[in-house]
């Protein structure tokens, strides 16, 4: 099968973020310049450089109650600082309930009922059970092509890790099993690992 995405696919669901995938998962926390909190997942994520270490992500639709993107999106602009908490499997459910189009007066935080904790080089809350979670200032908003489509670069500047994914040195996914997304409804974690040596290593 071959489609020109202009031209549309012809499936039931669109396939392309299942071919993207697996995908991990940003659950990005932000304080508004009013001093509420948001927390929000966003699988357009990943990390794009070692030194000064930076993650990037992305948001692709807006609400009603805001002029031109999410909440996370508008916190950002407007503070300059945001916070990526590492989703585990044991989260799912909690991740879930914050991923929904709610006001933006509300507090996911409180609607999943997570526990916070304050970060210690921005002024915003984290996931306190996270197994890591990444204090980020930002680099630059980037306007991506198509309507509301917008990414995010952060310069992380503070690393937590839960200590128990901590193991002989080395942070251990296999301790908490990142979640991670497909296409559709479709999600996954990784469970297993194994390893390469590049050539000439």
């Amino acid at each position: 099968m071959f489609y020109r995405p202009e031209d549309g696919h012809g499936l039931p669901h669109n396939p392309f973020n299942a071919i993207v995938s697996p995908r991990p998962i940003a659950w990005v926390s932000t304080r508004g310049p009013d001093g509420s909190e948001n927390l929000a997942p966003y699988s357009f994520f990943n990390a794009v450089a070692y030194v000064p270490p930076q993650v990037m992500f992305a948001s692709t639709s807006a609400k009603e109650d805001r002029p031109w993107s999410k909440d996370t999106m508008f916190n950002i602009r407007e503070t300059g600082q945001f916070c990526v908490n590492i989703v585990e499997y044991a989260a799912r459910d909690a991740m879930n309930a914050t991923s929904g189009p709610w006001p933006k007066e509300q507090d996911e935080f409180a609607h999943a009922n997570i526990e916070r904790a304050a970060c210690d080089t921005i002024a915003c809350s984290r996931v306190a059970n996270a197994p890591a979670s990444l204090e980020c200032r930002l680099v630059r908003i980037v306007d991506l092509k198509g309507a509301h489509n917008f990414m995010a670069i952060g310069e992380v500047t503070g690393i937590h890790m839960r200590d128990d994914c901590v193991v002989d040195g080395r942070f251990d996914v296999t301790t908490y099993e990142p979640l991670a997304r497909l296409g559709y409804r479709d999600y996954t974690r990784v469970s297993e690992l194994f390893s390469l040596t590049r050539p000439g290593q």
